[in-house]
């Protein structure tokens, strides 16, 4: 009878050891891919290095970030305007500052923090027309010129909202090929040097307002173009140069490439 038994037992015995094997099994794959991610999203280290941003392109896409060492960047926000203070930000600070320009000229403006933005980073609006009546593109390069390619396209993005105004506006400067056609097709170009003129223009008290817009929150750690919030800095898993990657990885996987300045 006791053999009887021990036969019908048999199969549930094998059942539980081998449902007790997957669980042993997934428990294992659970750690793994913990470290897993742990190496490829390692903690924000402690460190004397921090960001220092130098481009950010149409539509949203990656663009190119560095470092710089805590010792070349400013301690505190500035309070003069000066090509520093574009030097000191990211790109998402940029854009607000060009936003409040436009804005204390006079213009009603309509932007939005992320996302595709169809090559358009700021809408202008006038009281006395309906829709907008001009547009702007800002590019927040450290050092590379706006070439021609980047201004036609802004041109193709104008004439797609059938509009005959436009300004392109650029921490960094524009190569004599994309000087030429702005001028020849309504597009107004803005390079850094002609910004800080334009600012100098304002009274002292607009000009405290741009840079308390400058320096607002974390200021100099770049955003994610995709959903808006701070960057951290990411190690590759098998090795390799150190990148900004979105903190809402996996969900979002958007990145910048990282590069320190000699």
């Amino acid at each position: 009878m006791f053999a009887v038994i021990a036969t019908g037992l048999r199969p549930a015995g094998w059942l539980l050891l081998t449902a007790g094997v997957v669980l042993m099994g997934i428990k294992q794959l659970k750690k793994v891919m913990a470290d897993a991610e742990g190496r490829i999203n390692p903690p924000l280290p402690k460190t004397a290095w921090t960001a220092h941003p130098s481009g950010k392109p149409t539509s949203r896409a990656a663009s190119t970030q560095a470092l710089v060492p805590a010792a070349d960047r400013p301690a505190k926000p500035l309070t003069q305007w000066s090509p520093a203070v574009f030097q000191a930000i990211e790109w998402r600070r940029f854009e607000a500052v060009c936003e409040a320009l436009f804005a204390q000229a006079g213009f009603e403006t309509r932007s939005q923090s992320h996302g595709p933005d169809g090559g358009v980073d700021v809408w202008l609006h006038s009281k006395n027309a309906v829709g907008p009546v001009s547009v702007a593109q800002c590019k927040h390069w450290r050092s590379k010129p706006v070439g021609v390619k980047e201004v036609r396209e802004f041109f193709g993005v104008m004439a797609s909202h059938q509009l005959k105004r436009g300004t392109y506006a650029t921490t960094s400067t524009f190569t004599p090929d994309a000087i030429d056609f702005g001028k020849g097709n309504g597009i107004h170009l803005l390079d850094g040097a002609g910004l800080l003129r334009q600012i100098a223009q304002r009274t002292h008290e607009q000009q405290q307002a741009l840079l308390a817009v400058a320096f607002e929150g974390d200021y100099a750690r770049p955003t994610c173009a995709s959903c808006g919030t701070k960057m951290v800095e990411r190690t590759p898993a098998k090795g390799g140069s150190a990148f900004w990657g979105c903190k809402n990885y996996p969900r979002c996987r958007s990145k910048m490439a990282m590069a320190r300045i000699p």
